[in-house]
């Protein structure tokens, strides 16, 4: 016998005298799935998966959003410089640092989380995000310690960055393995119904107590209270995430690999080898979750961070006024976005990214003319065009970028892709277009340049394959019930032939 491949090249006069023996072969390259492969997962558990997943994801972006709105009161805390453009800058430039080092985050997390599970990465992240968030509340201001109180802030926005590194591509590989494969659209879509939670609540937060407090008072002790209510969300959101067991792919595949521990406990496996084993093994899933991830970042900042700052900036608007309409536009995004899992799970990932991207493509330049009008229905028209649009990548992208990846590399990969993605393409996005603007003259390049990102979009989503409906990469098949993985089983079982 020369080798696996020896029954596709036999002599069939060969197969036909030993029938058994090819047979046998044939099974053992296409064994049949038993009943003890199938993953019967269980409602609450999964419940409790998502719900522990999503508030990570809430908190990362209460973060963002609380950060962005108070840019202009930090940049007078710990920046004053005379000069509001300055002091805005060096703001800004502190949120920016941030996403340079969510890379770093993402290949020190990423493997780890390959290797150690998921739970116990997700664990770690959230304790360092909920510290990095609570001690820049608690951080002196430059009238009190000076030129260590911008380093302070610099150094805890590092660490907020890092730990934001670990958090999406765990979180959504963390949903993704523990829901059944008919339903994952549906469940990853909560993770983005966390983003927009998180967002809500930070311009909400901000927004109530600039009403209450007024500036003065926001300005000497006002700012620092959202960042101090990161500290109690951040422990809730740590009990919640370790009272969850590992996912049952991940429990599966250590189950695999302990049968090779005695040899593996010689060799000392390092994050560099797992990176370099993810770039040369899976570059071409890589180059593709980067260009799904740019294209859906590009969109996503545009609208959900920079639209307050364009109405305010360009149209001269109210920047309260132009919030009001922002979170109604959300608000309702969060009521449909569970639906549009739904309908992904139903139709498939293609067909609703691609909604999406063709969405950007023809009506982000219909959108920002409406926009440019000033006003209110128009306004609210424009930004429910594109919140449309956006809401077909939010419900479906959680669910069809762990699925590009196989179980053993799945964290490692997601969050090297993704946040190098985000790290090039969103957190630039805001800076991208307001040197646009300043450059060319044209208060329409934010649809300009959600167009050129939506292109990039629809390639990647013509490139994809479709995977709705279907086992992970790596992973047994996961179902709701018994009596699913009963009728699994039973459709491999060839007819009986009378």
């Amino acid at each position: 016998m020369a080798g696996p491949e020896h029954d596709e090249v036999a002599d069939p006069a060969a197969v036909k005298r030993h029938p058994a023996l090819f047979r046998t072969i044939r099974q053992r390259k296409n064994p049949k799935l038993r009943r003890s492969d199938i993953t019967v997962t269980d409602e609450a558990a999964v419940k409790r998966a998502v719900k522990a997943a999503s508030l990570g994801n809430a908190m990362e972006w209460f973060d963002f959003g609380i950060y962005s709105y108070l840019a202009v009161t930090i940049g007078h805390v710990f920046f004053p410089s005379g000069n509001p453009t300055v002091e805005l800058l060096s703001s800004f430039a502190t949120f920016a640092v941030a996403f340079l080092v969510r890379p770093l985050g993402g290949m020190f997390f990423g493997p780890m989380g390959d290797r150690l599970g998921r739970k116990k990465v997700l664990a770690l992240t959230m304790i360092m995000m909920a510290i990095g968030t609570f001690a820049i509340g608690l951080i002196p201001s430059f009238a009190t310690i000076g030129f260590w109180a911008p380093v302070l802030l610099i150094f805890f926005r590092l660490v907020q960055g890092f730990s934001t590194g670990g958090e999406y591509g765990g979180a959504s590989t963390f949903i993704a393995e523990y829901a059944p494969d008919k339903r994952r659209g549906f469940f990853g879509s909560f993770l983005e119904f966390g983003t927009l939670a998180g967002y809500i609540g930070a311009a909400g937060l901000v927004t109530a107590l600039t009403a209450a407090l007024g500036s003065d008072a926001m300005e000497a002790w006002g700012w620092r209270v959202p960042f101090l209510v990161a500290g109690p969300l951040g422990l809730v959101g740590l009990y919640l995430r370790l009272r969850l067991d590992e996912t049952p792919a991940f429990q599966k595949l250590e189950a695999d690999s302990a049968r090779a521990s005695e040899a593996a406990d010689s060799v000392e496996i390092t994050t560099k080898e797992d990176l370099s084993k993810i770039f040369r093994q899976h570059w071409p899933a890589l180059i593709l979750c980067i260009g799904l991830v740019g294209a859906y970042n590009i969109t996503d900042y545009m609208l959900l961070s920079y639209m307050p700052t364009y109405l305010s900036n360009e149209l001269d608007y109210s920047e309260t006024h132009g919030l009001l309409i922002l979170l109604a536009v959300m608000a309702f995004l969060m009521l449909i976005i569970s639906q549009v899992g739904k309908l992904s799970d139903h139709f498939g990932r293609k067909p609703l990214l691609m909604s999406g991207m063709l969405g950007f493509l023809f009506l982000s330049l219909p959108a920002f003319l409406l926009i440019r009008q000033g006003s209110i229905p128009a306004i609210v028209i424009g930004m429910l065009m594109l919140g449309l649009s956006l809401v077909c990548l939010l419900g479906t992208m959680s669910a069809a970028l762990p699925a590009l990846f196989p179980t053993e590399v799945r964290y490692g990969s997601l969050s090297v892709g993704y946040n190098l993605s985000a790290s090039l393409f969103g957190g630039t996005t805001p800076l991208v277009i307001t040197g646009l603007i300043d450059l060319t003259g044209s208060n329409l390049m934010p649809a300009y340049y959600a167009m050129a990102a939506a292109l990039v979009g629809v390639i990647a989503v013509a490139c994809m394959k479709e995977t709705a409906q279907q086992p992970l990469e790596g992973s047994p098949p996961s179902v709701e019930t018994k009596e699913e993985a009963a009728e699994l089983v039973q459709s491999q079982t060839p007819e009986p032939k009378f």
